[in-house]
Protein backbone atom coordinates (compact mmCIF):
# COMPACT_ATOMS: atom_id res chain seq x y z
CA UNK A 1 0.00 0.00 0.00
CA UNK A 2 1.21 3.51 -0.79
CA UNK A 3 2.56 5.32 2.27
CA UNK A 4 1.26 8.68 3.43
CA UNK A 5 4.54 10.30 2.33
CA UNK A 6 4.29 8.73 -1.14
CA UNK A 7 0.66 9.77 -1.54
CA UNK A 8 1.46 13.38 -0.73
CA UNK A 9 4.61 13.60 -2.84
CA UNK A 10 3.44 11.75 -5.93
CA UNK A 11 2.47 14.21 -8.68
CA UNK A 12 -0.98 12.93 -9.59
CA UNK A 13 -0.96 14.49 -13.05
CA UNK A 14 1.43 16.26 -15.34
CA UNK A 15 1.54 20.03 -14.85
CA UNK A 16 1.48 22.55 -17.67
CA UNK A 17 0.96 26.30 -17.23
CA UNK A 18 -0.59 27.61 -20.46
CA UNK A 19 1.63 25.35 -22.53
CA UNK A 20 0.89 22.53 -24.99
CA UNK A 21 -0.21 19.37 -23.17
CA UNK A 22 2.13 16.41 -23.08
CA UNK A 23 1.60 13.34 -25.23
CA UNK A 24 0.30 10.31 -23.40
CA UNK A 25 -2.85 8.35 -22.66
CA UNK A 26 -4.45 11.64 -21.72
CA UNK A 27 -3.19 15.15 -21.24
CA UNK A 28 -3.61 17.60 -18.41
CA UNK A 29 -3.24 21.35 -18.58
CA UNK A 30 -3.45 23.55 -15.49
CA UNK A 31 -4.30 27.24 -15.54
CA UNK A 32 -3.51 29.35 -12.49
CA UNK A 33 -5.07 32.59 -11.26
CA UNK A 34 -3.39 32.94 -7.89
CA UNK A 35 -2.45 30.88 -4.85
CA UNK A 36 -0.04 28.42 -6.44
CA UNK A 37 1.75 27.18 -3.29
CA UNK A 38 0.74 26.72 0.34
CA UNK A 39 1.69 24.92 3.54
CA UNK A 40 0.14 22.61 6.12
CA UNK A 41 2.51 21.61 8.91
CA UNK A 42 0.64 22.03 12.21
CA UNK A 43 -1.57 18.98 12.68
CA UNK A 44 -2.01 19.40 16.42
CA UNK A 45 -3.37 22.92 15.90
CA UNK A 46 -5.90 22.19 13.15
CA UNK A 47 -9.42 23.25 14.10
CA UNK A 48 -11.81 22.16 11.38
CA UNK A 49 -15.36 20.89 11.40
CA UNK A 50 -15.62 17.24 12.43
CA UNK A 51 -11.91 16.53 12.63
CA UNK A 52 -12.17 14.96 16.07
CA UNK A 53 -13.82 11.89 14.52
CA UNK A 54 -11.75 11.69 11.33
CA UNK A 55 -8.53 9.79 10.70
CA UNK A 56 -6.41 12.40 8.92
CA UNK A 57 -3.61 11.34 6.61
CA UNK A 58 -1.00 13.87 7.57
CA UNK A 59 2.60 14.83 7.03
CA UNK A 60 4.09 18.28 7.59
CA UNK A 61 4.35 19.97 4.18
CA UNK A 62 6.00 23.31 3.45
CA UNK A 63 5.61 23.58 -0.33
CA UNK A 64 2.30 22.11 -1.53
CA UNK A 65 2.17 22.56 -5.30
CA UNK A 66 -0.33 22.11 -8.15
CA UNK A 67 -0.89 18.52 -9.34
CA UNK A 68 0.05 17.12 -5.92
CA UNK A 69 -2.36 15.47 -3.51
CA UNK A 70 -3.91 17.84 -0.97
CA UNK A 71 -5.87 17.11 2.18
CA UNK A 72 -9.55 18.01 1.79
CA UNK A 73 -12.61 17.75 3.99
CA UNK A 74 -16.16 17.36 2.70
CA UNK A 75 -18.98 15.04 1.75
CA UNK A 76 -17.66 12.97 -1.15
CA UNK A 77 -20.69 10.67 -1.18
CA UNK A 78 -20.46 8.94 2.19
CA UNK A 79 -20.89 11.78 4.65
CA UNK A 80 -18.22 14.04 6.10
CA UNK A 81 -14.75 12.62 5.59
CA UNK A 82 -11.17 13.59 4.77
CA UNK A 83 -9.63 12.69 1.45
CA UNK A 84 -6.52 13.34 -0.58
CA UNK A 85 -7.57 15.11 -3.79
CA UNK A 86 -5.48 16.17 -6.77
CA UNK A 87 -4.95 19.93 -6.76
CA UNK A 88 -6.26 21.08 -10.14
CA UNK A 89 -9.99 20.65 -10.71
CA UNK A 90 -10.94 18.80 -13.90
CA UNK A 91 -14.69 19.12 -14.63
CA UNK A 92 -16.41 15.75 -15.04
CA UNK A 93 -17.42 16.62 -18.60
CA UNK A 94 -13.95 17.67 -19.73
CA UNK A 95 -12.73 16.11 -22.98
CA UNK A 96 -9.17 17.38 -22.79
CA UNK A 97 -8.26 17.00 -19.11
CA UNK A 98 -7.90 20.74 -18.63
CA UNK A 99 -7.60 21.47 -14.92
CA UNK A 100 -7.85 24.63 -12.82
CA UNK A 101 -6.04 25.16 -9.52
CA UNK A 102 -8.12 28.28 -8.72
CA UNK A 103 -11.69 29.44 -9.26
CA UNK A 104 -12.74 33.09 -8.99
CA UNK A 105 -15.46 33.72 -6.39
CA UNK A 106 -17.07 36.38 -8.59
CA UNK A 107 -17.75 33.96 -11.46
CA UNK A 108 -18.44 30.67 -9.67
CA UNK A 109 -22.08 30.67 -10.75
CA UNK A 110 -21.31 31.64 -14.34
CA UNK A 111 -18.39 29.43 -15.35
CA UNK A 112 -19.44 25.95 -16.56
CA UNK A 113 -16.22 24.52 -15.15
CA UNK A 114 -17.21 25.52 -11.61
CA UNK A 115 -20.95 26.22 -11.33
CA UNK A 116 -22.13 22.67 -10.63
CA UNK A 117 -19.32 21.97 -8.18
CA UNK A 118 -20.13 25.23 -6.39
CA UNK A 119 -23.73 24.10 -5.93
CA UNK A 120 -23.11 20.45 -5.12
CA UNK A 121 -19.46 19.72 -4.29
CA UNK A 122 -17.89 22.13 -1.85
CA UNK A 123 -14.98 21.25 0.41
CA UNK A 124 -12.49 22.68 2.89
CA UNK A 125 -8.77 22.60 2.15
CA UNK A 126 -6.73 22.95 5.37
CA UNK A 127 -3.68 25.23 5.31
CA UNK A 128 -1.58 27.32 7.66
CA UNK A 129 0.05 29.67 5.16
CA UNK A 130 0.51 30.45 1.48
CA UNK A 131 3.13 32.01 -0.78
CA UNK A 132 3.06 34.89 -3.21
CA UNK A 133 5.83 36.49 -5.25
CA UNK A 134 6.86 40.07 -5.83
CA UNK A 135 8.46 40.85 -9.15
CA UNK A 136 11.39 43.27 -9.03
CA UNK A 137 12.89 43.73 -12.47
CA UNK A 138 13.82 40.23 -13.61
CA UNK A 139 13.72 38.84 -10.09
CA UNK A 140 10.87 37.34 -8.10
CA UNK A 141 10.92 37.52 -4.31
CA UNK A 142 8.78 34.93 -2.48
CA UNK A 143 6.77 35.98 0.57
CA UNK A 144 4.95 33.79 3.06
CA UNK A 145 1.53 34.81 4.43
CA UNK A 146 -0.07 33.61 7.67
CA UNK A 147 -2.82 34.70 10.00
CA UNK A 148 -1.54 36.58 13.04
CA UNK A 149 -1.73 33.69 15.51
CA UNK A 150 -0.19 31.28 12.96
CA UNK A 151 -3.08 28.88 13.47
CA UNK A 152 -4.34 26.69 10.62
CA UNK A 153 -7.41 27.79 8.68
CA UNK A 154 -9.18 26.46 5.60
CA UNK A 155 -9.40 27.57 2.00
CA UNK A 156 -12.84 27.43 0.43
CA UNK A 157 -12.70 24.71 -2.20
CA UNK A 158 -14.75 22.86 -4.78
CA UNK A 159 -14.19 19.39 -6.23
CA UNK A 160 -15.22 17.08 -9.06
CA UNK A 161 -14.49 13.60 -10.43
CA UNK A 162 -13.24 13.03 -13.97
CA UNK A 163 -13.14 9.67 -15.77
CA UNK A 164 -11.20 8.89 -18.90
CA UNK A 165 -10.22 5.51 -20.39
CA UNK A 166 -10.42 3.77 -17.06
CA UNK A 167 -8.66 6.53 -15.13
CA UNK A 168 -10.55 8.24 -12.30
CA UNK A 169 -9.28 11.56 -10.93
CA UNK A 170 -11.00 13.35 -8.05
CA UNK A 171 -9.63 16.87 -8.00
CA UNK A 172 -10.18 20.24 -6.37
CA UNK A 173 -9.68 23.97 -6.85
CA UNK A 174 -9.05 26.73 -4.32
CA UNK A 175 -11.43 29.67 -4.59
CA UNK A 176 -9.88 33.11 -4.82
CA UNK A 177 -11.25 36.55 -4.02
CA UNK A 178 -10.01 40.13 -4.22
CA UNK A 179 -6.77 40.71 -2.31
CA UNK A 180 -6.77 42.58 0.97
CA UNK A 181 -4.41 45.51 1.55
CA UNK A 182 -1.51 43.29 2.64
CA UNK A 183 -1.64 40.79 -0.22
CA UNK A 184 -2.42 43.46 -2.82
CA UNK A 185 1.14 44.73 -2.44
CA UNK A 186 2.09 41.61 -4.42
CA UNK A 187 -1.04 40.42 -6.23
CA UNK A 188 -4.63 41.49 -6.84
CA UNK A 189 -6.06 38.13 -5.78
CA UNK A 190 -5.85 35.98 -2.65
CA UNK A 191 -7.31 32.64 -1.55
CA UNK A 192 -10.71 32.73 0.14
CA UNK A 193 -9.90 31.91 3.78
CA UNK A 194 -12.61 30.42 6.00
CA UNK A 195 -12.17 30.63 9.76
CA UNK A 196 -13.73 27.85 11.93
CA UNK A 197 -16.89 29.87 12.66
CA UNK A 198 -18.02 29.78 9.01
CA UNK A 199 -16.72 26.41 7.85
CA UNK A 200 -19.96 24.61 8.71
CA UNK A 201 -21.86 27.11 6.58
CA UNK A 202 -19.64 26.47 3.56
CA UNK A 203 -20.27 22.72 3.71
CA UNK A 204 -24.00 23.00 4.48
CA UNK A 205 -25.91 21.91 1.35
CA UNK A 206 -29.01 23.81 2.49
CA UNK A 207 -27.35 27.21 2.16
CA UNK A 208 -28.17 29.24 -0.93
CA UNK A 209 -25.62 30.82 -3.26
CA UNK A 210 -26.16 34.34 -1.91
CA UNK A 211 -25.22 33.28 1.62
CA UNK A 212 -22.29 31.20 0.37
CA UNK A 213 -20.82 33.99 -1.73
CA UNK A 214 -20.88 36.29 1.31
CA UNK A 215 -18.36 33.95 2.93
CA UNK A 216 -15.85 34.46 0.12
CA UNK A 217 -14.64 37.90 1.13
CA UNK A 218 -11.03 39.01 1.62
CA UNK A 219 -9.60 38.00 4.98
CA UNK A 220 -8.79 41.14 7.03
CA UNK A 221 -5.29 42.44 6.37
CA UNK A 222 -5.08 43.56 10.02
CA UNK A 223 -5.22 39.89 11.07
CA UNK A 224 -2.46 38.67 8.74
CA UNK A 225 1.30 38.99 8.44
CA UNK A 226 3.93 38.26 5.81
CA UNK A 227 7.66 37.69 5.60
CA UNK A 228 10.27 37.31 2.89
CA UNK A 229 11.44 33.68 2.51
CA UNK A 230 13.95 31.71 0.47
CA UNK A 231 13.59 31.45 -3.30
CA UNK A 232 14.12 27.70 -2.90
CA UNK A 233 10.35 27.50 -2.51
CA UNK A 234 10.08 28.26 -6.24
CA UNK A 235 11.00 24.63 -6.94
CA UNK A 236 7.99 22.35 -6.34
CA UNK A 237 10.26 19.39 -5.56
CA UNK A 238 11.74 21.09 -2.47
CA UNK A 239 10.28 20.89 1.03
CA UNK A 240 11.28 21.53 4.62
CA UNK A 241 10.72 24.00 7.42
CA UNK A 242 13.58 26.20 6.18
CA UNK A 243 11.35 27.29 3.28
CA UNK A 244 9.23 29.44 5.59
CA UNK A 245 12.02 30.93 7.67
CA UNK A 246 12.40 34.70 7.40
CA UNK A 247 15.38 35.89 5.39
CA UNK A 248 16.77 39.33 4.66
CA UNK A 249 15.57 41.12 1.53
CA UNK A 250 19.07 40.84 0.07
CA UNK A 251 19.02 37.04 0.02
CA UNK A 252 17.61 34.46 -2.30
CA UNK A 253 16.28 36.28 -5.38
CA UNK A 254 15.23 34.15 -8.31
CA UNK A 255 15.31 35.51 -11.87
CA UNK A 256 11.86 35.61 -13.48
CA UNK A 257 11.38 33.28 -16.45
CA UNK A 258 9.29 35.74 -18.43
Amino acid sequence: MESCREAFRRPSLALHFLSPPFVGEWSIQYCADMCGRFTLHSRNKIRLKGLATLDLPFEARYNISPSQSVLSLGDFGRGLESRLLTWGLIPSWSTDGRGFINARAETLEEKPSFSESFRLRRCLIPADGFFEWKRTGREKRPFYFQVDDEMPFAFAGIWDTWRNRGDVVTSCAIITTAANELVSELHNRMPAILVPDVQDAWLDMKNNSVDLLRLLKPFPASEMKKRHVSSRVNRPDTDGSDLIEKISVEQGFTPALF
